[in-house]
């Protein structure tokens, strides 16, 4: 089993940046795939980034790309999503999720493990 904790989410302005953690227990997070999801009110859940814990290979989509960087820290058994002129666009619940094994998925349902989310909002 795999627990994940998020934290980091608050209120922004148009712009601004803000870091988000994704603490992990229970066992090692080798051989996982790391995502984070996010949902706005009324729409559904959108991968927006993801890593390769193993070999470090990070995935986004378009609606991040060259602004949110994601990474990991061994040491402490956390991902990081690093988001930088955020958009009100970008305002939702932010979740983390696992799966195992080296493919990225793209869609929410082939990840087991998620965190309870962090509410991210951009005001404008």
């Amino acid at each position: 089993q795999v627990q994940l904790v998020e934290s980091g989410g608050g209120l922004v302005q148009d712009g601004g940046s803000l870091r988000l953690s994704c603490a992990a227990s229970g066992r090692s997070l080798s051989g996982f795939i790391v995502a984070w999801f996010r949902q706005a009110p009324g729409k559904e859940r959108e991968f927006v980034a993801g890593i390769s814990w193993s070999y470090g290979r990070t995935y986004y989509t378009d609606s991040g790309k060259g602004r949110f960087t994601i990474s990991r820290d061994g040491a402490k058994s956390t991902v990081y999503l690093q988001m930088s002129s955020l958009k009100p666009e970008d305002t939702g619940v932010y979740s983390c999720a696992a799966r195992y094994g080296d493919d990225v998925s793209y869609a929410p349902s082939p990840y087991n493990y998620w965190g309870q989310g962090t509410q991210v909002t951009v005001s404008s």
